[in-house]
């Protein structure tokens, strides 16, 4: 996999959108600093120059070897993006949890997160996804606006070379992305954070607090949660909040 650092972009995800139709699948786009980086639905992105990993990966699943992907099955993506960032993180010592759909938590702390893009064909089928993942490596010092941050530096009390961090979690990547996919779901199941144990949440488009248990993942990537009373409800993202 092809990876071209940059010192300064305004976002590694907007410089593949941009180069999209002259980039070989598999590239990668890599940014010692964003001034514009971007998270999910919009959110910013904050992160210091040099001090963690921020890039975005171009995959079209159905060539140079990647199985080809339906637009139902689009979160085999995120899955493999956020088992990599795991199997990374764990490698480096750390115990760490996949927290629902696709953030990296230490405790009850994150420590990475990820916007994917994905543009659909026609026919149904993904033809192309932007992958774009922070990790919090070296950074200890947090805007104050962000709640609950963490980095490997602030566990580990290391500082690390972000460059080949970056080497091994593309071999993760490569390998985990030709797994099955009934595989890759359980592992990420098993990575679940709060899986199986009650906690407490907001159900965002009632404002109800309640207290449930994560039981799954639906076959659309609903998250499966059962409710005091014993039923199962399920949430689309930014239908539930987690009370930390």
């Amino acid at each position: 996999m092809k990876v071209v650092w940059h010192d300064t972009l305004d976002s590694t995800q907007e410089e593949i959108r941009r180069n999209i139709g002259t980039l070989d699948n598999m590239s990668v786009v890599a940014a010692l600093f964003q001034t514009a980086g971007k998270g999910q639905r919009g959110n910013k992105w904050s992160s210091g120059r040099g001090e963690n990993l921020t890039f975005s990966i171009l995959i079209r699943p159905g060539q140079d070897g990647i199985r080809p992907i339906s637009a139902k099955e689009q979160f085999q993506i995120s899955i493999v993006s956020a088992l990599s960032v795991n199997d990374l993180i764990e490698g480096l010592g750390i115990h760490c949890r996949i927290k629902w759909p696709n953030d990296i938590y230490v405790g009850d702390k994150k420590l990475c997160g990820m916007l994917i893009e994905n543009q659909l064909s026609p026919s149904g089928m993904v033809e192309s996804s932007i992958i774009g993942i922070g990790i919090n490596i070296n950074q200890t010092d947090f805007p104050p606006q962000l709640m609950n941050p963490t980095s490997v530096a602030k566990i580990t009390h290391t500082t690390y070379d972000i460059e080949p961090l970056l080497q091994d979690f593309l071999a993760i990547f490569t390998k985990l992305l030709a797994m099955e996919p009934k595989t890759l779901k359980k592992r990420y199941l098993d990575c679940l954070y709060r899986m199986g144990r009650k906690a407490d949440y907001v159900d965002t488009k009632t404002g109800e607090p309640f207290c449930g248990t994560i039981i799954g993942i639906d076959e659309e990537a609903l998250l499966k949660v059962e409710m005091p009373d014993g039923s199962v409800k399920k949430f689309a993202f930014k239908e539930i909040s987690y009370v930390l």
